[in-house]
């Protein structure tokens, strides 16, 4: 008995290790085809439906598809509206698996696994082609594991175990309190082992062995769609505000379902069960009457977890407005001081699934740190026009300059913050099996977040610079100067400009000769400064001491440029040029 236990364990294992390693050699294989077409195939919200659907059959995972498209939400690809119609399809897509479910635990199809194993292993050492042997590698163990549950069940026959029988004869199958508790039972479960898909593949083996009637079945099923929903609400719980709001969406789309399923539940049911018949008898000219009890209800919980997933779509999709407002309603953005807020915005453990969806993550959170490091110098140039007015000895101005130092110490510490989390997630990440092209950017990523937080050091050292030598409120530099400091400061803000508009678009419509045409000017103009301040400081118009902090300054921001040409080269993965 407990080898035969164990054996129906190892065989769900098998079922559930597969399904993962076929999604994740999928998105190797085709990752950002999928997130292209996520982008640009949901213009409305029946496309998105569509879309869903077919990325998550293709994948094998709803939550892979619900990751991409909150990852979209996050970055503004995506309206919250069109994520909500792209997870609607996604619930249609997933129901593919029960299909295949029903195909493995009907007939034997043992030998497809074997031929897989044969040809993924092939591939796998071919390495050209290995993404295509872990598919098959991955389908092979699925099939396997479909197979042995199968022949696991047949020989526990579930079906004639005097114990099994009493337990499900004990609930009256015609009663809603029996449904509402199987439902129940079958989200618990779902909750707790964390895969749909194996209490689906448990809920065929006991409908199909006779041993569970078809009505607690499919209260399973049910309870399943909501169990689902649970895992991913908890693991958003440290997310983001929208990625919130979607998991909330996709629960309130599978809890609507329940609802009005259970409102015809008996009549649905027994629709089903003679839809399959019907399709049995007169399309695959199959007598369902006389058809082997596990075929005929393991087709039927698939054609019902299909078909309620389709019409809940269906009507729902006409309220996609109404339920992107009352998830708004319910959750609510925080609101967090910029300053003050050291949590990453894109990058969220509970949602990190595949080491191809997590890249997408960190090239968000790269692109939030790059544009956050404009705004501290922003700050930066800001700070100069205050300290120009302190001479004047206006205490209101010398209030805003201290406030403005202070905002721009705490975004250096948000910037050494944000270094170390970002390559502390990457590095994570870095430790599963990776495509060639994944382990080359993510060692671009980490390049670039160490020149921003270089970026970060040297707008700190212009502010602590400008600070000292106005602490004292004495020598000011002169209006030649500070205009040609303004200057100075409008090149490197076009610089970072520059960057930012190339990690937060595609790199093929990035002209990269604008980035290096700034750092000349950059180079050029820091050059024509230092040769006229020694002519300025032998003409005594200001001191040798107050040269030395305005050539400082110059220096600094010529720095900045580097930094940023850094940036740039490592996202377009061109070679560091020399300095």
């Amino acid at each position: 008995m407990m080898l035969t236990l164990f054996t129906m364990l190892g065989s769900l294992a098998l079922l559930m290790f597969g399904m993962k390693s076929m999604s994740e050699a999928l998105q190797k294989m085709a990752g950002p085809q999928l997130r292209h077409a996520l982008g640009a195939m949901t213009s409305n919200r029946f496309t998105g439906l569509l879309t869903g659907s077919v990325v998550t059959a293709s994948v094998q995972s709803s939550t892979a598809t619900t990751v991409m498209t909150v990852s979209f939400v996050n970055a503004g690809l995506l309206t919250l509206a069109q994520a909500i119609s792209v997870i609607m399809g996604a619930n249609i897509g997933t129901t593919f698996t029960a299909w295949i479910m029903a195909l493995g635990s009907s007939f034997d199809i043992s030998i497809v696994s074997y031929i897989g194993f044969f040809i993924g292993i092939i591939l796998i050492y071919m390495k050209k082609h290995r993404y295509i042997g872990d598919f098959l590698f991955g389908l092979g163990l699925l099939l396997l594991g479909l197979t042995t549950l199968r022949i696991t069940g047949q020989q526990m026959e579930l079906g004639k175990n005097p114990d099994v029988l009493a337990f499900f004869s004990s609930f009256d199958k015609d009663s809603y309190w029996t449904i509402l508790v199987f439902l129940l039972l079958g989200g618990v479960l779902t909750f707790c082992v964390q895969s749909s898909a194996a209490v689906m593949a448990i809920t065929m083996l006991l409908c199909g062995s006779g041993a569970m009637p078809i009505y607690m079945g499919i209260a399973l099923v049910l309870g399943e769609n909501i169990g689902t929903t649970i895992t991913s609400n908890l693991a958003a719980l440290s997310a983001n505000t929208q990625a919130r709001r979607a998991a909330l969406a996709h629960m309130f789309f599978n809890v609507f379902g329940v609802i009005w399923i259970l409102c015809v539940f008996y009549w649905f049911v027994d629709a089903v069960v003679w839809a399959v018949d019907y399709v049995g008898t007169n399309l695959l000219n199959q007598d369902m009457a006389n058809m082997a009890m596990d075929k005929k209800l393991t087709f039927t919980l698939a054609a019902f977890h299909t078909g309620f997933n389709v019409i809940n779509a269906s009507i729902l999709i006409w309220f996609i407005p109404q339920i992107e407002k009352f998830v708004c309603w319910v959750i609510k953005p925080k609101k967090v001081d910029e300053e003050e807020d050291f949590r990453l915005h894109f990058i969220t453990a509970g949602f990190m699934k595949t080491p191809e969806l997590s890249v997408l993550e960190a090239q968000k959170e790269i692109q939030s740190f790059s544009e956050r490091m404009q705004r501290m110098f922003g700050m930066v140039q800001e700070l100069l026009n205050l300290s120009s007015s302190i001479k004047n000895k206006d205490k209101n101005t010398e209030a805003d300059f201290n406030k403005l130092y202070t905002r721009i110490e705490k975004y250096e510490s948000i910037s050494d913050n944000m270094e170390l989390e970002i390559a502390k997630y990457l590095e994570n990440v870095s430790d599963a099996h990776l495509s060639d092209d994944t382990k080359g950017k993510i060692r671009a990523m980490l390049r670039e977040v160490s020149e921003l937080e270089s970026i970060g050091d040297a707008c700190y050292n212009m502010a602590r610079t400008i600070n000292r030598k106005y602490a004292a409120k004495e020598d000011h530099f002169i209006e030649k100067q500070y205009s040609h400091l303004h200057q100075m400061m409008g090149l490197t803000d076009q610089a970072l400009t520059q960057m930012n508009k190339l990690l937060g678009g595609r790199k093929e419509a990035y002209d990269v000769n604008r980035t290096f045409n700034i750092e000349n000017e950059i180079n050029n103009y820091r050059n024509q400064l230092k040769a006229q301040n020694i002519i300025d400081v032998n003409n005594h118009e200001y001191t040798y001491a107050e040269g030395t902090i305005y050539i400082d300054l110059v220096n600094e921001c010529e720095k900045l440029g580097d930094y940023v040409v850094n940036v740039v080269e490592a996202r377009m993965g061109t070679r560091q040029r020399e300095a």
